[in-house]
């Protein structure tokens, strides 16, 4: 009998994916409309996320086959949902993240800054998660906690397990110190989206047995960069998937919407946020793991500072290793910082941008997009030589010259970019498109008007929960595409600003700070060793709760002058929704 049971829960990848469809056959058969049909797909699509019997993206792909065969959309409609502009700003923001990655310029920012920080225990703390956030605003969290976490372990190695007296020579190597990978054996460890990345290598075995104290600030500094790594992509419109799924979703449920977000709007109202959060998660890690004597944390009167300049050798050794910055590296930060200006500048709202200057259409809109910015400046990666002069003898043909590469290659962009998530992004527009032409969205929206009796900030605050929950088990980006079109419809329904509630809900799905499986980061500072479940469960409990309150601070106040939530949008309005006013209680309400 164990042994029947172990065969079944060996093939329950298969027994889901053949069962579910079937078990769920009754919906559209019994109720043969529109509505049930997409609610069939949406409710398949939606246990085969949450159970990965299928990979992500790959799920992403039923729209294309079960829209058109119900009659809910054509094919066409329904495919040119997977490559929207916010896909294209999706490619693009990448190109350049790769390119940062691909010439270390990542490495050398983590170095300077750990540089002029410091190692006093709390600092190091604090320097390691603002780096982590900084990074992760521009590139993917993982590929941040991936560098990250071993500049921590060895730092701590050396600031725990060197002798007295013994100074790291001048140029030496430091075999703790290595965070490229080396060997062909590598752990890997599977993304939110489905993507499969490498785990750096756990450091060896430290030279002399920690007390537990030491242990304790080790497991600290290990989580504040996983915490910071989820933390700091909030921040930027392009910094994790689910704020991009956002404003997909948005452009697709509220196609009249004035472009209401973009990255200026984005980032004015998520970076204050991502501040706020940051500094708590801080405190609390620091009073959690090492105490409230905040004199020893910032290592005022300290006897420790012969180790202490020891690790600071070692960030010192590491950063000199990398020498002088290259051309290529000075190319990529001058068009990474001309890349952020362009955002900022194209439509910002309360000045004519550039956009609407020179390219705009006969209403004064601008015709380019974050999307356009972020390609053209991929497009110069690839055209941009990554040395000057550079030219060198081609060890092929002797006597002739050969040309330096460019910053970007073809070969590194398809080995490094997440194809899955393009069409696990795709699949959330195609599945709002699909809720909203056949009538579901409509019909939720109905049965949830009782809700408008109930304050719309207690809303948003047990919305917020119920996401941060939920997505400590399933993939942010699977979370927020389920949860977005039944807020859109909900809001519609009770008349309240439909991005008063879609917006905490997106924030809300970054919080996975509880379990090793619920973001990348976690599962790779886990992977380092010396944490348990209950440590990550302990120290994420409360800074889940920290991040609602700060989420719920955030969308009832500096929210309502950047999204302009006081009233209820003519763009939102459906034939199903009464006329709203203004209420001097509550956001917005239905008229009578």
């Amino acid at each position: 009998m164990a042994t029947c049971w172990q065969g079944l829960w060996a093939y329950r990848s298969y027994l889901i994916v053949v069962l579910m469809p079937v078990l769920l056959l009754p919906l559209p058969i019994l109720v043969p409309t529109k509505e049930a049909y997409c609610a069939y797909a949406i409710i398949l699509m939606a246990l085969y996320w949450c159970t990965e019997a299928l990979p992500l993206a790959v799920t992403a792909l039923f729209p294309i086959i079960l829209y058109p065969m119900m009659g809910i959309m054509d094919a066409s409609e329904v495919s040119i949902e997977y490559l929207r502009d916010t896909n294209i700003l999706f490619f693009g923001g990448l190109l350049m993240a790769i390119a940062v990655e691909h010439w270390n310029l990542h490495k050398r920012i983590a170095l300077q800054v750990l540089l002029i920080v410091g190692v006093r225990p709390a600092l190091l703390m604090l320097g390691f998660m603002l780096v982590t956030a900084f990074l992760s605003m521009w590139i993917s969290n993982t590929a941040s906690s991936a560098m990250m976490v071993p500049i921590a372990h060895a730092v701590l190695e050396e600031l725990y397990s060197v002798p007295r007296g013994k100074d790291i020579e001048e140029g030496s190597e430091n075999p703790t110190f290595e965070l490229q990978e080396s060997g062909s054996q590598k752990e890997e460890t599977t993304l939110d989206n489905g993507q499969v990345h490498p785990v750096p290598p756990a450091p060896s075995e430290p030279r002399a047995k920690q007390n537990q104290e030491q242990v304790r600030f080790t497991q600290g500094l290990s989580l504040c960069v996983c915490y910071a790594a989820s933390i700091g992509g909030i921040a930027t419109l392009t910094g994790t998937a689910p704020n991009l799924v956002l404003q997909g979703q948005m452009n697709t449920l509220f196609p009249k919407n004035p472009n209401v977000v973009n990255f200026v709007s984005w980032f004015s109202f998520a970076f204050p946020t991502m501040v706020i959060l940051l500094v708590l998660a801080w405190l609390w890690l620091q009073i959690l793991f090492l105490g409230f004597n905040f004199r020893k944390n910032f290592g005022i009167g300290s006897q420790e500072g012969e180790k202490e300049q020891a690790a600071y050798r070692v960030i010192q050794l590491e950063h000199r290793l990398l020498g002088p910055m290259t051309f290529a590296e000075k190319a990529i930060t001058v068009l990474f910082l001309t890349l952020v200006i362009l955002w900022f500048t194209r439509e910002p709202g309360f000045f004519l941008g550039w956009g609407n200057l020179a390219f705009s259409n006969e209403h004064g809109e601008s015709m380019v997009s974050d999307g356009t910015v972020a390609i053209f400046i991929g497009i110069v990666l690839f055209i941009v030589p990554s040395k000057i002069p550079g030219l060198t003898q081609d060890p092929r043909e002797p006597g002739r010259l050969k040309a330096p590469p460019a910053i970007l290659d073809w070969k590194t962009v398809h080995e490094k970019l997440p194809w899955n998530v393009v069409f696990l992004l795709g699949g959330g527009y195609a599945l709002a498109k699909g809720s909203e032409q056949s009538g579901l969205s409509q019909w939720l929206g109905n049965k949830l008007t009782p809700l408008q009796n109930v304050p719309p900030p207690a809303i948003a605050f047990i919305l917020c929960l119920l996401v941060a929950t939920f997505t400590e088990c399933t993939s942010n980006v699977a979370t927020n595409t389920l949860f977005l079109p039944i807020l859109a419809s909900m809001a519609q329904a009770i008349c309240v600003h439909p991005l008063y509630v879609m917006i905490p809900c997106t924030l809300a799905t970054s919080l996975a700070f509880m379990l090793p499986v619920a973001t990348p980061p976690n599962a790779i500072v886990f992977s380092f060793g010396g944490l348990k479940v209950t440590d990550m469960a302990r120290a994420g409990f409360l800074l889940n709760i920290i991040g609602v309150l700060v989420i719920t601070l955030a969308i009832n106040s500096w929210s309502f002058p950047i999204f302009n939530l006081y009233t209820f949008p003519s763009w939102a309005h459906s034939n199903t929704t009464a006329s709203c006013r203004v209420s001097p209680e509550n956001i917005t309400t239905p008229t009578p």
